[in-house]
């Protein structure tokens, strides 16, 4: 069976969250019994085991880096992923504002409305071709502030491959 902590409260659906740091929470109603409770945690199981499998896989491949780890890290990102949304920027005539390097775990990048772009530290353990295909997306976000058709027919445009570069991320 597997190790979760209950959390009781006024809602009316039954779910699992898994945190960030591997723990198993399961979300019922105050009111519903035990035994229904661990039926959904049984049946659950499959889906769980494979997330914290996940969690611990992205748990490998970004480690915790020190003060100064992540200090070196931002500045080599902010080089190489500046000189990269500069290629694309010439390419696409797609231009942020500003460009700034984070420490997200959860996404590589965004854009903002104000068109400013954001790269997580940790794209650069990627393979260039993966990390070539963030910028583009981003910098897309600058003319298509969503992800209908016309954002991925701008990226095919530039980048044929993208669907392929983008299995790479995950």
């Amino acid at each position: 069976m597997i190790e979760y902590t209950l959390v009781r409260s006024n809602r009316k659906t039954l779910s699992v969250k898994i945190t960030r740091d591997s723990a198993v929470r399961v979300l019922a109603p105050r009111r519903l019994a035990i035994s229904a409770i661990e039926d959904f945690v049984k049946k659950s199981e499959g889906w769980i085991v494979e997330h914290l499998e996940k969690m611990q896989e992205q748990s490998r491949r970004f480690p915790e880096l020190s003060a100064e780890e992540k200090k070196r890290a931002k500045k080599d990102a902010l080089a190489y992923l500046t000189e990269r949304t500069r290629y694309f920027s010439e390419l696409t005539g797609l231009t942020p504002t500003a460009i700034r390097i984070s420490s997200a775990k959860a996404r590589f990048g965004s854009c903002s409305a104000k068109n400013s772009v954001s790269y997580s530290l940790y794209l650069m353990n990627y393979p260039k071709e993966a990390i070539d295909y963030v910028v583009l997306h981003e910098l897309s976000h600058i003319r298509h502030k969503n992800h209908g058709r016309a954002f991925y027919e701008l990226i095919a445009k530039y980048m044929p491959d993208y669907k392929e570069r983008a299995k790479l991320l995950k």
